[in-house]
């Protein structure tokens, strides 16, 4: 099965998270999507993170019944902060029947570079990015395992969610309904 590797802090998942998941497992040669919720980036501060369970949680709910998405945990038991490559090598001793690739937005392309060992990804993974306004695909998005994909995209981000929450606002349709009623019903973000 060739599963596509959306990785993400998703702090909280929001329904802009999900149409690219499903679109790429509906309108690309993808099987299968996993949310692999990371610990933490190498390049955004830890402090704004709600702890690894409760996202992981948020974004089980957010995926509800679609077979086609799950969310992973696998990068929890792994060091911090979570390097991609140390991830695909945990993922292909773990499951070697599957083929796996990237999805990233144009943004995460553009600095593609940055990351630990990136040759490497490029050399064994296709990579799937879906474009983002006002950022530029850079030089790597001519690379042959790269894939440029139409996904259809919101713009919502989800510290734009939290600050609502902390601001006592309404995050509805921004969020999945049982996203709402969780984060309504308890502390997280507020």
């Amino acid at each position: 099965m060739k599963i596509g590797l959306f990785f993400g802090s998703f702090n909280p998942v929001h329904v802009g998270h999900l149409i690219i998941a499903n679109h790429m497992a509906t309108q690309t040669d993808l099987q299968k999507v996993w949310l692999v919720v990371s610990p933490q980036n190498p390049l955004k501060p830890k402090k704004t993170l709600a702890r690894d369970y409760d996202r992981l949680h948020l974004a089980r709910l957010g995926i509800g019944d679609n077979p086609l998405v799950e969310a992973s945990n696998v990068e929890f038991t792994l060091p911090k902060p979570s390097y991609t490559i140390d991830t695909l090598a945990v993922l292909k001793e773990k499951y070697p029947q599957h083929e796996f690739a990237l999805i990233m937005g144009g943004d995460n392309i553009a600095s593609l570079h940055l990351w630990k060992n990136y040759e490497q990804i490029l050399a064994g993974y296709d990579i799937y990015v879906y474009k983002r306004p006002d950022y530029e695909l850079g030089a790597l998005a001519d690379h042959p395992r790269v894939k440029i994909c139409e996904a259809p995209l919101l713009d919502i981000s989800a510290t734009y969610i939290r600050q609502c929450i902390k601001e006592g606002k309404s995050v509805r349709y921004l969020v999945p309904d049982a996203v709402l009623e969780y984060l309504e019903s308890g502390k997280l973000y507020k």
